[in-house]
């Protein structure tokens, strides 16, 4: 008899530690305490132009500085899509363009631009992300690839050559090169909830402050 209540005792704390760790592994991100950006930079985190996943008026808002050639701006799109997914319309993603790579980025940003004219952004986006591995190389970019790409997800080639080299096509770069500059942006992705800084960087911290927010302004 003694034996057993042995034998139970242990496996009672066996199972106590296991839902411990599960729960270690399970439990929600913490939420760190940020403010927002200074009132003095805060027009240049987005712009009236920039361009708008989910509802245009929707309380909580991602900006993404985003590089459609940078390989965890890819890897985070799903999540993105899930965050919004969860939270419904309460949350929009204003995207920010951040051309880090170079010639291969900016083609891309040219070509997201044009198809934003032709109403086949998030289509073309998404092509442009899925096919990243063929023509943003960081040995041998091939930008050349990309608008046959985006041909194949709805775009209209022969318009978009002029569209991609349009004047307002020229000043969205331009202005958001010099709203980088103005955020002291180092990386991409880099992300602003509600003006609040991403700090830590990470998925789970991503989806908890978005969370935080969302609980925030329902309250």
């Amino acid at each position: 008899m003694k034996n057993k209540s042995i034998v139970l005792s242990v496996l009672l704390v066996g199972l106590a530690v296991f839902a411990a760790a599960v729960w270690y592994q399970s439990r929600p991100a913490p939420v760190a305490q940020v403010d927002p950006v200074q009132p003095e930079i805060a027009e240049a985190l987005m712009r009236p132009y920039s361009p708008i996943m989910g509802p245009e008026d929707a309380p909580v808002t991602i900006v993404e500085f985003f590089d459609p050639a940078c390989e965890a701006c890819r890897a985070f799109y799903p999540i993105i899509k899930d965050i919004m997914a969860e939270h419904g319309d309460q949350v929009r993603v204003v995207l920010r363009y951040t051309p880090f790579h170079g010639a291969a980025s900016e083609e891309a940003i040219r070509v997201m631009e044009a198809a934003r004219m032709q109403n086949v952004y998030i289509p073309v986006k998404e092509a442009i992300l899925e096919f990243q591995p063929r023509w943003a190389s960081h040995g041998e970019p091939a930008p050349g690839l990309i608008l046959g790409i985006a041909e194949q997800a709805g775009l209209d080639v022969e318009a978009a050559q002029n569209q991609m080299k349009a004047p307002q096509t020229l000043a969205i770069l331009n202005q958001d090169r010099a709203d980088v500059e103005t955020m002291g942006v180092r990386q991409t992705p880099t992300f602003y909830v509600n003006g609040k800084p991403l700090d830590p960087f990470g998925a789970d911290e991503l989806r908890a402050l978005v969370a935080a927010e969302v609980a925030a302004v329902g309250s």
